[in-house]
C-alpha cells in the first residue's frame, strides 16, 4: 500500500514557475513508476509526466516538454513537477500516481492516487 500527498502547488503568473512534490508512503516506494495527471476544469484527466522507479525512463505530453521536468528522489520517497514558462492552459489539479503501468500514458494503468494539488495561472 502506498499513500501519495502531492503539495506546492499555488497562484503564479503567467511565465512564471512552480514545483510540485508528492510524497509517498510505504518502503517500496523506490519499486514503483511515477506519474504525473493533470485535470483541467471541464475537462478530463490528461497525463503529463512519467518516471520510471530508477530514473531511467522518462516520458512527457507533448504540451509540457520543454518546460517541465519530472525527478525522483528514492531516498526522500519524493517524486518532483518542476513546472517552468506557465501559461493558463496549465491550470488544473495536478495529481501523482504511482504503480507498475502497463501505458504510462493511461491513469487506469496506476495502482496509487494522491489528493491533487491546485495550480492556477493568472495571465
Amino acid at each position: 500500500q502506498v499513500q501519495l500527498v502531492e503539495s506546492g502547488g499555488g497562484l503564479v503568473q503567467a511565465g512564471g514557475s512552480l514545483r510540485l512534490s508528492c510524497a509517498a508512503s510505504g518502503r517500496a516506494f523506490s519499486s514503483y513508476d511515477m506519474g504525473w495527471f493533470r485535470q483541467a476544469p471541464g475537462k478530463e484527466r490528461e497525463f503529463a509526466a512519467f518516471i520510471s522507479w530508477s530514473g531511467g525512463r522518462i516520458v512527457y505530453a507533448g504540451s509540457v516538454k520543454g518546460r517541465f521536468t519530472i525527478s525522483r528522489d528514492n531516498a526522500k520517497n519524493t517524486v518532483y513537477l518542476q513546472m517552468n514558462s506557465l501559461n493558463p492552459e496549465d491550470t488544473a489539479v495536478y495529481y501523482c500516481a504511482a504503480g507498475r503501468p502497463s501505458n504510462a500514458w493511461v491513469g487506469t494503468s496506476y495502482d496509487y492516487w494522491g489528493q491533487g494539488t491546485q495550480v492556477t495561472v493568472s495571465s
